[in-house]
């Protein structure tokens, strides 16, 4: 037995053998380029700590740290034609879906889901922008439409995350339908006398916005969300003149009106746990896991809400 051979070549071998690290472990902060642990972006909600630039988070994440323990249910969507034109461009459009889908591990560009934030039941619609660019089409009206429904049925607030580029232009028309089909929705809900609560995330564009994402009875931003329904640059080329500075910003659109808040991700939260007990008439939320206050000791009602 040769020792040298079978025993110190293999451990210094080890020693100065490069490991494999994996990939995913760093991410690069978008706006000022620092590197990032995944475990400390992800503890930051994809907010870097460095610029506090909000970098996209995926609806699966945003709604484990909206819902109570992270814990919900999906809400049931139909599912629509597969490819009803036939549409192809360089791929076929049920390729492009396969890849979206094997990318993003969802099935589609919105997930609906309803169960308890803060105490308050309510059901919550968020769209992927990874997803075909959170692409508008016959699944994402069906989405709204099946989260509004549960919510009357729940009697809850619907909160929505809008993150897309407009229509999905592989479904032409039918893409465009869901503009009229998704506003007749809200009315039901507004009939229905349930909050309509929106979130403008980065970025909101196209037919969302001219449709479903400016119908809110709260409108929130996440800070220097892109937020508008056409270009900057086709706007400059129409009206042959220079945009101010940050024009299409959510802080922008803050000062002009069209936004009621902008607020950072760590704080969303609260601030929609007080906005819907407060337009739902319910008590102020109760900061922490405490009990729910005895009725005869404080002189009020208890929370009320069943489970969704």
């Amino acid at each position: 037995m040769n020792w040298i051979s079978n025993y110190v070549r293999p451990k210094i071998n080890s020693i100065f053998s490069r490991r494999e690290t994996p990939d995913n472990l760093w991410s690069k902060c978008d706006e000022c380029g620092t590197m990032l642990f995944h475990r400390e972006l992800a503890a930051a909600q994809n907010v870097c700590p460095n610029c506090e630039h909000h970098m996209h988070i995926s609806p699966r994440e945003r709604l484990a740290n909206l819902f109570d323990g992270g814990v919900y249910v999906d809400v049931e969507v139909p599912q629509p034609l597969a490819d009803p034109l036939n549409f192809r461009d360089q791929k076929k459009y049920p390729d492009r879906m396969k890849a979206a889908q094997k990318s993003t591990g969802e099935a589609e560009a919105m997930l609906v889901a309803h169960g308890e934030m803060g105490r308050t039941p309510v059901v919550i619609a968020a769209q992927n922008f990874k997803f075909m660019g959170g692409s508008m089409g016959m699944f994402v009206g069906n989405a709204i439409i099946a989260g509004i429904e549960r919510a009357i049925e729940k009697k809850t607030p619907f909160i929505l995350f809008s993150a897309a580029g407009g229509a999905r232009m592989q479904e032409g028309i039918l893409s465009l339908m869901q503009m009229p089909r998704t506003t007749v929705a809200v009315q039901m809900l507004k009939e229905a006398g349930l909050p309509f609560i929106v979130v403008l995330t980065h970025p909101t564009t196209g037919g969302v916005t001219a449709s479903y994402a400016m119908l809110g009875d709260v409108h929130i931003a996440e800070p220097n969300a892109l937020i508008g329904f056409a270009g900057a640059r086709v706007i400059e080329q129409t009206i042959r003149e220079k945009l101010p500075e940050g024009f299409q910003r959510a802080e922008y659109l803050l000062d002009h009106g069209m936004l009621d808040r902008v607020t950072h991700r760590k704080d969303l939260r609260d601030e929609l746990v007080t906005i819907c007990r407060m337009l739902m008439k319910k008590p102020p939320p109760i900061k922490g896991d405490l009990p729910v206050p005895d009725v005869a000791a404080e002189g009020s009602a208890p929370e009320g809400g069943a489970k969704a």
